[in-house]
């Protein structure tokens, strides 16, 4: 008797909505679980070269938080074609642009290819309590950003 591996096909995979609530939440754990969820790795049908992910929708993202000093010490560079690259703290962004932090924060936790630009595209942050996509009926995701406990024996 010989196992078979499967390997999922694009558009076999059901694709679910998830709701996530970012508020209290540390970026970096929230964006490791959002990443996992975005590429399929939750899933025993997970394939690497096929989009298995699920949507992930975040409200309240600008109620992140940060461990430690990284408010003010975090910086984010870009480089805008002119002699110098542009830099501003983690601080600043959150004044002016509170998703980018999040997304930036997945961004670079998936593949370094073109499917994580579909995979990102999957991914729709908000500021506030409030989104647009009720028509999908996103189911409530509880326990994404948590501490894990190792168990003790």
């Amino acid at each position: 008797m010989t196992t078979k591996t499967f390997s999922a096909k694009p558009g076999q995979v059901e694709q679910k909505w998830w709701l996530v609530d970012g508020e209290d939440q540390i970026v970096g754990r929230l964006a490791s679980d959002i990443a996992v969820r975005l590429m399929g790795k939750h899933r025993p049908t997970y394939t690497p070269h096929v989009d298995t992910g699920d949507f992930v929708i975040v409200v309240n993202a600008e109620k992140v938080k940060f461990s430690g000093t990284k408010w003010e010490k975090k910086r984010y560079t870009w480089y805008t074609g002119y002699t110098r690259q542009r830099s501003e703290s983690a601080a600043e962004r959150l004044e002016s642009h509170p998703d980018e932090i999040l997304r930036e924060a997945v961004r670079r936790m998936l593949p370094k290819n073109k499917l994580a630009t579909k995979m990102l595209s999957k991914l729709k942050i908000f500021v506030g309590p409030d989104h647009n996509h009720q028509a999908q009926n996103p189911e409530k995701l509880e326990g994404l950003g948590q501490v894990r406990q190792k168990k003790r024996d």
